[in-house]
């Protein structure tokens, strides 16, 4: 064979290799093709692969100080795809809080000023599940006063009868960088919940790759009428069985619909934000739901 021509195959092979190749610390670019799942089914899938706003048609926003008496205070334009990611970022700034008034003692409204903006995000009244695999491929940024989340809600019931799954978060236990996968529901006080909580040391995800918070990863739950289980890249963290769910009027609220949020929150469980880099930023590259096949 003529050896240019040999050398041409050789050059546009590894041309090839180059554009559809994707390493885990980047974004999967392209056409995200969805993998198959035997016995499963696409139901659902966010690819952000729109430049801008999240899809109006899948996301709604939260807006201001909205719960645990984070710092930040949530704005749409914290939140923008870009290049095919959802990418939500967490600033510091000093603006007024409009909501403020002098001498309230409520946390919404007794500061004067917004020291730190983001971003949440949630399907609410737009889509839910009842049960299914849900696949989320995010890259969480891991510095003191970020804390990263994606997680279910319910809407039968106030929380915590309502129910809510942590697929991910990320924050400080006891000073510690601390990976959570958590199930939640109802218990005989109100605004209490009974939680199954499993926390693994960030460590020792750092201690197998040092390169670990650079790059993407997959958290994964497979809900089923008999199991909730979360996975981080396969590696089962939460496994939690629901016939221990019920709340104590009887009901089970991971026996109906769910619906999505994906937030950076920044201090409270964080950490202190003030020496932080900024942006934070939480890059989310897609979310897909699968369920079985019938």
């Amino acid at each position: 064979m003529n050896k240019k021509i040999v050398f041409l195959q050789l050059f546009l092979l590894v041309i090839a290799q180059s554009l559809f190749s994707q390493t885990a610390d980047q974004p999967s670019f392209g056409s995200k093709h969805h993998a198959v799942k035997p016995g499963m089914k696409l139901v659902w899938a966010e690819e952000f692969s729109k430049n801008g706003k999240p899809d109006p048609a899948n996301w709604t926003f939260e807006k201001g100080f909205v719960r645990n008496e984070e710092l930040q205070w949530y704005l749409e334009t914290n939140a923008k795809c870009k290049k095919g990611v959802l990418v939500i970022e967490g600033k510091r700034e000093h603006i007024p809080n409009p909501n403020y008034r002098k001498d309230s003692k409520g946390w919404k409204t007794n500061r004067e000023f917004v020291d730190y903006t983001s971003a949440s995000i949630n399907t609410r009244g737009l889509h839910e599940w009842l049960y299914g695999r849900f696949e989320i491929r995010a890259r969480i940024d891991t510095t003191m006063g970020s804390w990263p989340a994606i997680w279910t809600l319910g809407t039968t019931q106030p929380w915590p009868s309502n129910g809510e799954i942590d697929i991910m978060e990320f924050y400080r236990v006891g000073g510690l960088s601390t990976i959570l996968a958590n199930v939640a529901w109802g218990t005989e006080k109100r605004n209490v919940a009974k939680w199954h909580t499993e926390r693994i040391p960030f460590s020792k995800f750092r201690k197998s790759d040092p390169k670990w918070n650079k790059k993407f990863h997959i958290w994964r739950m497979d809900w089923t009428p008999e199991f909730i289980k979360l996975y981080l890249d396969d590696e089962l963290l939460n496994t939690t069985l629901l016939s221990e769910t019920v709340n104590p009027d009887g009901t089970n609220p991971f026996t109906k619909p769910q619906y999505l949020l994906l937030n950076l929150a920044i201090g409270g469980n964080g950490g202190d934000p003030v020496k932080a880099k900024y942006p934070i930023k939480y890059e989310v590259d897609y979310v897909r739901v699968y369920q079985s096949v019938k």
